[in-house]
C-alpha cells in the first residue's frame, strides 16, 4: 500500500498507509485525525481540507481547477503549495507524499 505522510498541526508526523483510489482526504480521514474537517466530505465545496504539499510531488498531483483555487483564495493560510485534499486521488504515484495540514481559518 502506498504510504502518506501527515504533519499535523502541533507537528506531529505520521505514516500512514492509504488505499489507492482514496483522496489525500479521506485517507487522512480514515486514519482518524480530527483536525482535518473536511465539513463538506470530498465536494470541493469547502476549504476545510486544506493541506500543504510537498514541492517535490507537484508533478505527480492532477491540475487543480477553478472551483479549488475560488476555494482556497478564501484562507488566510494559502501559499504555493496548497491544495485541497478532497481534489488529490491517492496511489501509488504519490507514494512517500508529504503533506501538513493547514491552519485553521
Amino acid at each position: 500500500m502506498p504510504k502518506l505522510i501527515v504533519v499535523t498541526r502541533e507537528g506531529e508526523e505520521r505514516e500512514l498507509e492509504g488505499e489507492a483510489g482514496l483522496s489525500v482526504m479521506e485517507v487522512i480521514r480514515d486514519a482518524g485525525i480530527d483536525e482535518l474537517l473536511a465539513l463538506c466530505g470530498g465536494c470541493c465545496s469547502c476549504a476545510t481540507c486544506h493541506v500543504h504539499v510537498d514541492p517535490a510531488f507537484a508533478d505527480a498531483l492532477p491540475p487543480m481547477s477553478d472551483d479549488e483555487n475560488d476555494l482556497l483564495d478564501s484562507s488566510d493560510h494559502r501559499d504555493s503549495t496548497s491544495r485541497l485534499s478532497c481534489q488529490l486521488p491517492f496511489g501509488e504515484a504519490l507514494d512517500g507524499l508529504k503533506i501538513r495540514i493547514a491552519e485553521e481559518d
